[in-house]
């Protein structure tokens, strides 16, 4: 039996796959929205963690060693994520958290099944049709963390609402904020977020 986790925000979304993939004999599923992962992760030792990355907000999947309780590091569930090509950012973010599995949610639902099981028994599974987005990835300039800082300043947050949100000085933020207007080749944070938002990076 294969154990997995399903994370999705969308309550109605993460209901009807998770009762549709528990139709299979030898799935079988709990689900959470974002927020419960690491709770859940801990409680239920799954085999995988399907995880939808788009409806994550301001969510990150930190390594799946962060999540599991101490002394499990010989039985860490297996990453598998739900994504789109255009969304090369969340791709990135995927490989830097271990994924072993990348699923086009605008493929065919079958290509879940068999990514779970691929994935359930240490096998890696990527979509063909991810193969832009991961091209995409590996140009992007941002780091995991500088893509987090932007994320919050497009969803309109402050310097001070970001250092808070992520646990940093305001300095640290205007020097990541400095680096990511840099390394984009904007003139300023607005100019940073439209080229970043325009090539798929946010």
């Amino acid at each position: 039996m294969i154990r997995v986790l399903l994370v999705h925000d969308v309550c109605l979304v993460r209901s009807v796959l998770a009762e549709w993939l528990s139709r299979e004999p030898d799935i079988r599923v709990d689900g959470t929205p974002w927020r419960g992962v690491s709770a859940l992760m801990r409680s239920l030792r799954p085999d995988v963690c399907a995880a939808d990355l788009e409806t994550a907000g301001g969510y990150r999947i930190p390594p799946l060693g962060e999540l599991c309780p101490p002394g499990a590091a010989a039985k860490l569930p297996r990453l598998l994520v739900l994504a789109g090509a255009n969304r090369p950012g969340l791709l990135r973010q995927a490989v830097e958290a271990g994924a072993l599995g990348y699923v086009d949610k605008e493929g065919s639902p079958g290509n879940l099944i068999r990514a779970i099981r691929h994935v359930a028994e240490g096998k890696r599974f990527v979509d063909d049709s991810l193969g832009f987005g991961f091209l995409k990835a590996a140009q992007m300039p941002l780091t995991r963390r500088e893509l987090s800082v932007l994320s919050l300043a497009a969803g309109g947050a402050s310097i001070a609402e970001i250092a808070g949100s992520l646990h940093l000085s305001h300095g640290t933020v205007r020097n990541y904020m400095a680096a990511i207007t840099r390394k984009t080749g904007a003139r300023n944070r607005i100019d940073a977020i439209r080229i970043s938002q325009g090539e798929g990076w946010l």
